[in-house]
């Protein structure tokens, strides 16, 4: 074991602040601060412009110290001597075996999805129509003022109610906050993000977004069930819980390595996208688009069938439970936009449809740059648990009185034979007619949705449309992040459908008696745009919208749109997800390595030239005292146990399992360690929740022996020379998953290692020169990193 004077440490997610940090400053621009603070004279769309796009949070202005408690997860398979002996073992019936257990645990998370979606929809349901019917009893037919107010307070007492469940629900478990979208998308990339795939999580998720979506605010429960899906699939997959103890099976213990985690969360993420839209294939592309860094033909078959399974499972209990036909299958997802069945376009409505896609774009770029800054902003001012669950209960009441009055203010009435829904107040109006905004605003966002698609061309003027949007868009923004479950795709649904309405009504109003100007078919058009603009995602939102609609023909102006809204919104910033995950400085690995540097800079560069290296056979003592004086997820092995010739990678937990067992013993003459090798379940034996170094406890005489670390280090890791470049280095981290990665000279020798974080915290425009040199012979080491 080399002294610290010669070593740095290795973790997965580099932590702490070395002298390598490339690109440090005495003091960074604050987020908001002006760039150029002399062009007072800039044109308005240029300040615009530069709100938009050098506003945003860069990743290297990442701090190391900040990803400190983020953690990677062993995607590379080890090649040790122990695990190539358990593999040789494995007789073709094992291996039959296993695959059938497979298939059989993603039907098992495909129907458990479809279940926990039937009982979120239909707990909404019942709350809903009980929250619409005691509200409507008490505004209908009300014309005294005291009367409304009454009726006014009631409703926000109800919905503060709810939104204080939701919060409450995240101050139980953080993780549940938000869609988790984020989260499994870190997860997948190779972070593990604490408690994300717990039953904690799922029981929270779960019961706040009933809460969430019951109580009125601008949250959707369908991208929650994307990571209800991820907790089921990681539960269901290992076959116990740590939570619940009495739940352990020998049957799966195949599949508790963090490789087959990921493959069964991938499957679990598509089966919540499937029973969320009835979109099974826009479920494994989501998967593939957003999540999955590492694709093969059987995964994407098992995935494929735990959609499907998992749309089927949903349709055949929801149109039971909601219609009661049980054989009918009409409710393939949680989210019905109701059956479209004539869609009509013509050639020259292409530039329109692009059109829209551009303000779509447009939209979501404004609506994520200042929702950014609002997290910021949060981040700062409001982080106590009190404070937050205060906004949570502030918005609900915000958006409450804001729904109250696009009602009470609106004067457009519709005929009661047009009301396709059962939630219409009359308030104002005469007998026989009703509210034509209280079908938006008093009302699910699922059937405000339907209304916006379906109902007829002079429902809405184009005045209810757009104080409507001027209302709730701003409330939108500022509702993604609140301290409760939400999701964003149906409240975007919602906010871009009223955007499309609004510019189908005008094409309307420019073109009366015209088939083709249908402010239906635009709305839909402007929730892909919107949705296509937020998220940023191109082919799987494509996929779902055309599923959802169950209208093929209508897929090209889809894309159009779709497509049209994430190139103009990638000009500005990124999407929602990925600029919530650099707030959080989160060292996730995109598609591609940084332009510019991918080819300029080399390994030797960038990577860490002092590392904790081990002989193969190390005292005991040694290993003890490394393991509690560092925080390093893996240490190379070396010949020397310094810089020497390198022969391998052994793990953090490897080591911990390696001395809670005691499979150390003396040394013999030879060079020889006399103790038993563990096998491969018993090194496994405590996955997930490793062991760690300070409960394990050790006398004099032990610390005196020895540990032979060859049979049971990964013998052929993945390495690199010092002259590769960050474009080939880039890459065999994001299609295999790596943790961390040997540079070696020609010689084979260890001359450093590269982790995740290096990579994460890279911008696109670095150069060699900007790497402050150093020498590993002659700087002390800057500690547990």
């Amino acid at each position: 074991l080399s002294s610290p004077r010669h070593m740095s440490g290795l973790d997965d997610l580099d932590v702490a602040a070395t002298p390598r940090t490339p690109g440090r400053r005495k003091r960074s621009r604050s987020f908001g601060d002006d760039p150029n603070p002399g062009a007072h004279g800039r044109s308005l769309l240029a300040r615009i412009a530069s709100l938009l796009i050098n506003k945003r949070i860069y990743p290297h202005r990442r701090l190391f110290s900040k990803q400190d408690h983020f953690a990677g997860l062993d995607y590379e398979e080890s090649e040790s001597i122990v695990d190539i002996q358990k593999n040789q073992r494995l007789t073709s019936r094992d291996i039959l075996v296993i695959n059938l257990l497979r298939w059989l645990v993603v039907f098992l998370i495909g129907v458990l999805t479809a279940v926990v979606g039937v009982v979120v929809d239909l707990c909404v349901l019942q709350i809903s129509t009980w929250k619409f019917a005691t509200i409507s009893a008490l505004l209908q037919n009300c014309l005294t003022q005291p009367c409304i107010v009454g009726g006014l307070f009631v409703w926000i007492a109800i919905d503060v109610g709810f939104a204080l469940a939701a919060s409450i629900c995240t101050a139980i478990e953080p993780i549940s906050q938000g869609s988790g979208i984020p989260e499994i998308k870190c997860y997948l990339n190779g972070i593990k993000m604490p408690h994300v795939v717990r039953v904690k999580t799922l029981v929270t998720k779960a019961v706040g977004t009933i809460c969430s979506v019951a109580g009125g605010l601008l949250a959707g429960k369908e991208g929650p069930m994307i990571h209800a899906g991820s907790v089921i699939a990681a539960g269901i997959s290992q076959g116990k819980s740590t939570s619940l103890t009495f739940l352990n099976t020998p049957y799966l213990r195949a599949f508790r390595t963090d490789t087959e985690k990921r493959d069964f969360v991938a499957g679990g993420a598509a089966a919540g996208v499937a029973a969320a839209f009835g979109a099974p294939i826009g479920g494994v592309l989501f998967s593939i688009e957003e999540g999955a860094s590492f694709w093969n033909q059987p995964l994407t078959w098992r995935i494929f069938f735990c959609s499907m399974t998992s749309t089927f499972t949903l349709n055949i209990l929801l149109s039971g439970a909601r219609e009661g036909t049980w054989g009918a299958l009409s409710m393939p997802g949680l989210i019905n936009f109701g059956q479209f069945t004539d869609l009509p376009y013509t050639f020259y409505e292409m530039p329109l449809f692009i059109l829209i896609g551009v303000f779509g774009g447009l939209l979501g770029a404004a609506y994520i740059n200042l929702n950014e800054r609002l997290t910021l902003f949060r981040m700062k001012h409001i982080h106590t648990r009190s404070a937050r669950i205060l906004e949570a209960v502030l918005a609900a009441v915000i958006t409450t009185a804001a729904a109250f009055c696009v009602v009470l203010l609106s004067s457009e009435c519709l005929p009661i034979t047009e009301l396709l829904d059962t939630n219409g107040l009359q308030l104002f109006c005469p007998d026989g007619q009703y509210s034509a905004a209280g079908q938006l605003a008093f009302n699910t966002l699922e059937n405000a949705i339907k209304s916006l698609f379906h109902d007829p061309r002079h429902c809405f003027s184009a005045g209810t449309l757009l104080v409507f949007f001027l209302i709730f868009y701003p409330i939108g923004i500022w509702t993604y992040g609140l301290a409760l479950p939400s999701g964003l795709f149906i409240p975007s649904f919602v906010l871009g459908a009223v955007m499309g309405r609004l510019s189908g009504t005008l094409l309307a109003m420019i073109f009366p008696g015209t088939a083709w100007a249908d402010p239906g078919k635009y709305a839909l058009i402007g929730a892909a745009a919107f949705l296509g603009g937020t998220l940023r995602m191109a082919l799987s939102l494509t996929v779902i919208m055309i599923e959802a609609t169950g209208n093929v023909t209508f897929g090209l102006p889809l894309m159009l749109a779709v497509i049209s809204a994430k190139q103009i919104g990638d000009i500005f910033n990124k999407g929602i997800y990925d600029t919530h995950i650099e707030l959080k400085h989160i060292p996730i690995l995109p598609w591609d390595a940084p332009d510019v540097a991918r080819w300029s800079l080399a390994a030797s560069d960038f990577m860490t030239r002092r590392v904790l290296a081990l002989k193969p056979i190390a005292q005991v003592r040694d290993i003890y005292v490394l393991l509690h004086n560092s925080k390093h997820s893996a240490f190379p092995v070396t010949e020397d146990g310094q810089h020497g010739l390198y022969l391998g990678m052994i793990l953090r937990t490897q080591l911990v399992m390696l001395l809670k067992c005691k499979a150390f013993g003396p040394r013999t003459p030879d060079g020889k360690v006399l103790a038993r090798v563990l096998s491969q379940d018993e090194l496994r034996s405590d996955y997930p929740r490793w062991p760690e170094i300070h409960s394990v406890t050790l006398d004099e005489n032990e610390l005196d022996l020895f540990l032979d670390l060859s049979f049971y280090m990964d013998n052929s890791p993945f390495v690199v020379y010092t002259s590769s470049t960050l474009n080939r280095v880039f890459r065999l981290f994001r299609t295999l998953g790596l943790r961390h990665l040997a540079v070696v000279n020609h010689s084979n020798k260890l001359t450093g290692i590269i982790t995740r974080k290096d990579l994460a915290n890279i911008r696109p425009d670095m150069k060699p020169e900007q790497f402050q040199p150093h020498n590993f012979l002659d700087q002390e080491s800057p500690g547990p990193m």
